[in-house]
């Protein structure tokens, strides 16, 4: 019994003592400083850009009940906002320079950004050098990060889920970087960039999205490492005709895991994407020199690859300065197994032909030239006869896209500013003379013919007036001088 007493009254004394340890002698940890602000070079090391000195602005802190559109009206060029596990309900506009945005994440516990359904975006960004990483991001109707002509991005570190038409969406920027995300449940992309130069995409996982990453309009992606499943199409490599810029070129996608990408297509009726056939590992359409090497393409049931030109989409093939056919493609080695299962009816035809009731490893429909394939034999094909063995074994000497140093800021005119408004805001929904998510330009040029006023008032303070469109984002965050400047802009635009 004694025993029994001593040895419970050196448990109390165990407990207390941890108690007391823990109470006045913790030293409470340091929340790191953010990658970004360390000395490290970009280009082919593979690493970072700099965007600008370590760090010497000063840190503010955003708490639950807090709001983080205050902390960065405060901040200025350098400064880090860190924000704590909460609920934040509000879309941040960051409109200047060399901001990062921090979430801090404490036992599991995020910082979480939630539109309820009734706000369209959590991040819209317009700034050179920002950074936006550690966040939750949910229930939003547009867009979870949205990029407008901001050169030198990060974003990375971010669990977005359900937040409408497109997860991650830099537009008309360059010298970017979007690494270690996760993305579900977006209608049209997950990972959308657009109109953008020297962008990397790295290490993401995508899955349950009508498209997982779609490069469109973009010159020099490096796509490597991610993880792409159960979409509806796995990575897309796109032009689309009727936008300000005319190409898609130096693309590389590799080493990534690409399976099972049949989910039943839930895109928006109409856009680009409701055209995509569920089962598709990688779409090339009308994109030159693309390298394809070391992925993992298994289970997606139409096709592996699926190559076309312009005549995919009829509608789209109409811009008299966009080239339409897939030129110098290189198809490196890659695992491919058990895709075409239960491919759709257009590409049964094609196989039938090949007298096989499977769908493709590899499908390739349509014009192009230059195109080349290395060990063609291991793979079931359609349209790859004309392909000759390639020159290279390897895309690695590229370690990355990004650039050495950062691009300089911007120095633009009054009407240079409209004309960039519009490619960094209004070009990524309204092409020119086809149905993207909005109704197109040439339809607005009618609508408000003589009226840019209209125009203006109305993308400040948009009503849903169609069911078969999705609700506009207000603009508010654009000054009433500038939205009427891109209005004039928009009804003069000739193609």
């Amino acid at each position: 019994m004694k025993k029994l007493q001593k040895l419970s009254i050196w448990l109390l004394l165990l407990l207390l003592g941890i108690w007391l340890g823990k109470h006045f002698f913790n030293t409470p940890s340091i929340i790191p400083i953010p990658i970004s602000y360390q000395n490290e070079n970009g280009g082919t090391s593979g690493t970072i850009p700099v965007s600008y000195d370590p760090i010497n602005g000063s840190i503010f802190e955003v708490r639950d009940g807090e709001v983080i559109q205050e902390a960065v009206t405060q901040a200025t060029f350098g400064d880090l906002i860190r924000v704590f596990p909460g609920t934040y309900q509000e879309t941040v506009y960051i409109d200047k320079d060399g901001i990062t945005l921090q979430g801090i994440i404490i036992e599991d516990q995020w910082p979480i950004l939630d539109g309820k359904k009734q706000l369209n975006d959590a991040f819209l960004y317009s700034g050179n050098n920002i950074t936006i990483e550690n966040f939750k991001i949910i229930n939003y109707k547009g867009n979870a990060i949205m990029g407008q002509a901001g050169n030198n991005f990060i974003i990375r570190h971010n669990w977005i889920v359900d937040t409408g038409v497109y997860g991650i969406f830099p537009e008309f920027g360059k010298n970017g970087l979007i690494e270690y995300n996760i993305l579900s449940k977006i209608e049209d992309a997950a990972i959308y960039v657009g109109m953008c130069d020297n962008v990397d995409v790295k290490f993401n996982e995508v899955f349950d999205n009508v498209a997982g990453i779609e490069i469109e309009n973009t010159r020099h992606a490096l796509v490597e490492g991610n993880n792409v499943h159960d979409n509806t199409g796995g990575i897309l490599v796109f032009i689309t005709p009727g936008l300000p810029i005319k190409t898609t070129y130096d693309v590389i996608i590799r080493d990534n895991f690409i399976a099972h990408n049949n989910t039943p297509n839930f895109g928006i009726p109409g856009s680009m994407v409701s055209g995509i056939p569920r089962g598709t590992g990688i779409v090339i359409m009308a994109a030159d020199d693309v390298i394809i090497e070391n992925n993992i393409i298994s289970g997606n049931d139409n096709a592996g690859i699926a190559i076309t030109d312009l005549t995919f989409g009829a509608q789209v093939s109409k811009d008299p300065e966009v080239e339409p056919n897939p030129d110098r493609l290189t198809i490196l080695d890659n695992f491919m197994h058990s895709n075409g299962n239960d491919p759709v009816s257009e590409v049964k035809a094609l196989m039938l032909t090949q007298l096989s009731e499977l769908g493709p490893d590899i499908a390739a429909v349509g014009g192009g030239i230059g195109s080349t394939i290395r060990n063609r034999s291991k793979y079931r094909s359609f349209g790859i006869g004309s392909y000759a063995e390639p020159d290279i074994t390897t895309s690695r000497t590229v370690k990355t896209f990004l650039l050495d140093e950062p691009v300089i800021a911007r120095k633009i005119t009054a009407k240079e500013r409209s004309q960039l408004t519009y490619y960094g805001i209004c070009a990524g929904c309204h092409a020119y003379d086809i149905r993207m998510i909005g109704p197109a330009t040439k339809t607005l040029q009618i609508l408000y013919a003589n009226n840019p006023e209209g125009i203006a008032q109305y993308a400040a303070n948009p009503i849903k007036k169609r069911d078969d469109y999705p609700e506009m984002p207000p603009q508010r965050h654009i000054d009433e001088e500038t939205l009427l400047e891109v209005a004039k802009f928009m009804l003069a635009l000739e193609k």
